[in-house]
């Protein structure tokens, strides 16, 4: 599963470079859980979560990212501006990038400021 899902990392990372963002750090872990990608978006620190989802028969992989996964990953972003001082100062916003493999060919769908910082 992990292989699934760092196949699907790297495609959203090169769909981002693509759109001109740059990368800051891959899989930053912290015992809370992980942030998948952090990209730099001009003046912005970018957050993104990466989700897939085989069957998108119940809910999209958009909709998967749960009021917990937002919680959690706003701490970890805490933490990682806490760790990388010179971070601090940006403004951050947090992104999703779905894929549904419903499709034959998935398209990345791009939530640009999909929620806001919920401990902030």
């Amino acid at each position: 599963m992990r292989r699934v899902g760092n196949y699907w990392e790297q495609e959203a990372e090169l769909f981002l470079r693509a759109q001109g963002l740059t990368l800051v750090a891959r899989n930053f872990l912290t015992q809370l859980g992980e942030i998948d990608l952090i990209m730099q978006d001009d003046f912005h620190l970018v957050f993104v979560e990466v989700r897939y989802r085989r069957r998108s028969r119940f809910m999209s992989a958009a909709g998967s990212v749960t009021r917990q996964k937002r919680k959690r990953m706003t701490k970890c972003a805490d933490m990682f501006r806490k760790r990388y001082p010179n971070w601090s100062d940006y403004p951050c916003r947090f992104d999703v990038i779905a894929y549904d493999a419903d499709v034959p060919l998935p398209d990345a769908i791009w939530l640009r400021g999909a929620f806001e910082a919920i401990t902030w």
